[in-house]
């Protein structure tokens, strides 16, 4: 159960880093109000939504690291949090940004990666 807990919270963590750190892209062709904003007022509210980010994140490793009596490994944490950004990445740019299209190459190195999750986890 640690585990599926540990993954849920990756995956709400990762929605709102991405949000976080794309999300001002869109906000700025849509609003004007927000594109007028200065660097720093971007900034900031991108460090709000980052507070969630770290609110997830953080119980996440604390809850999922074998060291606290979770099921993963340190290593194993972070290939399973690299797999859920870039999916969640992925998911988020062909919703919200249209232009944005899925290449071969993308399939590619997705592919790598979960390879890379299967070979974390070998014993």
């Amino acid at each position: 159960m640690k585990g599926f807990y540990t993954i849920l919270l990756l995956i709400v963590s990762n929605v709102f880093m991405t949000f976080a750190w794309y999300g001002h892209l869109k906000m700025k062709q849509e609003y004007s109000w927000f594109a007028a904003l200065p660097l720093i007022g971007v900034i900031t509210f991108s460090w709000v939504i980052a507070f969630f980010e770290y609110s997830c994140q953080i119980p996440a490793n604390r809850i999922g690291f074998v060291g606290n009596g979770g099921p993963f490994s340190l290593m194993q944490l972070k290939i399973i949090q690299e797999v859920i950004t870039l999916v969640v990445f992925t998911v988020f740019t062909t919703i919200f940004f249209k232009g944005e299209t899925l290449q071969w190459n993308h399939l590619a190195a997705f592919i790598c990666l979960i390879a890379a999750v299967y070979f974390v986890f070998m014993k």
